[in-house]
């Protein structure tokens, strides 16, 4: 008779974290309020900057991830989406591609690069305005007033996206030398 495998455990949540279950009825149970909450809820726990871990509350399994993808789908669905239908496109076209890691961590690491850009205007401007009120228009026309600073942000940002570019192209030629060992032209290959 076969050994029946059983699933791990789901690893612990990090300390202070907090934990949220899902429900095979779709709703979502607060377990620090004890009640439950909406998406909604959860996507002003993202913009609060809190620590949280979606669970199955059967299996236990972290469904995080689809939590957050569908807070983007409900916010692509509105009124102003970020992403254009091309670029969805594309990002479509990497998974299951060789480059899926390597985009991912450049995406990851060029929205954490913008992220600290943002951050730096808000310091730099900080009592001039309140940041949560102002709409999409409203950042856009108070961008558009402060091209040196604007710039020299933009600048450094730029700078670091070329920077994580460049680091992509190398990771890319090393991965390429590895599946392709011998051919003339890629990293660590002979001649």
């Amino acid at each position: 008779m076969p050994a029946t495998r059983r699933a791990a455990a789901p690893a612990p949540a990090p300390k202070g974290t907090r934990i949220l279950k899902k429900y095979p009825n779709r709703r979502l149970y607060d377990t620090q309020s004890s009640s439950y909450i909406t998406l909604a809820d959860v996507k002003k726990m993202v913009l609060d900057g809190e620590d949280f871990e979606v669970r199955d509350a059967k299996s236990g399994d972290d469904l995080t991830r689809s939590i957050l993808l569908q807070i983007i789908l409900e916010e692509e669905a509105g009124s102003v989406p970020m992403f254009s239908t091309q670029t969805l496109a594309q990002i479509i076209r990497f998974y299951g591609h060789a480059m899926q890691g390597v985009m991912g961590s450049y995406l990851e690491q060029n929205m954490q690069a913008f992220t600290d850009m943002q951050r730096r205007v808000g310091e730099q401007t900080q009592g001039v305005f309140d940041p949560k009120s102002f709409t999409p228009e409203a950042w856009s026309q108070f961008m558009s007033g402060q091209a040196p600073i604007v710039q020299g942000l933009m600048g450094n940002y730029l700078e670091q996206s070329k920077a994580l570019f460049a680091q992509m192209q190398e990771q890319m030629g090393k991965q390429a030398g590895t599946l392709f060992p011998g051919v003339p032209g890629f990293p660590g290959t002979k001649r």
